[in-house]
């Protein structure tokens, strides 16, 4: 990003960015950047507050008068990370005792996670190798994945178990935003999968047993926050 912004400022083009690590935008050196101590993730503060995420958005413009650069500034207003708390979600009824509870959960979130898809206009991060429909296959070979380590007997390989687990994840962010009466605080909603769904705990026992079989870190390291390791 330094780099680019470095490049468009001696075409003459004035640019600023949107900084949540203070010392990673002091390293970058780019001309210009607001600094908010926000959640990663949410770079505007408040998700759904306008008037919030519009003083986020001036306060940068206002920047680009600036010539004394590099420069950045702090935005006033501090959001602490609350994923200790986890969101509060009532998951629906299961129907199907003949399936995996896990399988059968993930089915009855499906109405939520359509309601959330057309609040969005139809924006998802559902998909990257899964869409709804796959969910439940996905889900079983986390099941075996957490059984037996091995990503040959799961079907997966070091790109696609990634993929797959944030596919699941987001399919259950999503239906939870649906499900919560207002807007979760940041990675509340993760600590709602990972803590209170059938799931989550595969997930997590998939990740956990990659990492003791000696897989490649970058394999299993970005299917488990660090705080829900535990």
């Amino acid at each position: 990003m330094g780099v680019l912004a470095r490049i468009l400022e001696e075409a003459g083009i004035a640019t600023v960015g949107l900084s949540l690590v203070r010392r990673q935008a002091e390293n970058i050196r780019a001309p210009r950047f607001l600094h908010g101590e926000f959640p990663l993730g949410r770079p505007l503060g408040k998700p759904g507050d306008v008037e919030f995420q519009l003083d986020v958005i001036r306060r940068a413009f206002s920047l680009l008068e600036r010539t004394d650069v590099p420069v950045i500034e702090d935005h006033p207003e501090i959001i602490d990370d609350e994923a200790d708390q986890a969101a509060t979600c009532t998951l629906p009824p299961r129907h199907d005792p003949a399936l995996h509870p896990a399988v059968d959960e993930a089915q009855g979130l499906r109405s939520a996670y359509n309601r959330q898809l057309e609040r969005s206009g139809g924006r998802t991060a559902v998909g990257r190798v899964a869409d709804p429909d796959q969910i439940g296959d996905v889900i079983l070979k986390f099941v075996t994945l957490a059984d037996t380590a091995s990503m040959e007997a799961a079907g997966f390989d070091s790109d696609t178990v990634r993929a797959a687990g944030q596919d699941i994840r987001a399919y259950y962010e999503e239906a939870g935003l649906a499900l919560s009466d207002h807007v979760p605080a940041a990675r509340q909603l993760e600590s709602w999968f990972y803590q209170q769904t059938q799931t989550g705990p595969i997930i997590r026992a998939a990740a956990l047993a990659l990492e003791a079989a000696g897989e490649d870190r970058n394999t299993w390291y970005y299917m488990l926050p660090g705080n829900q390791q535990g």
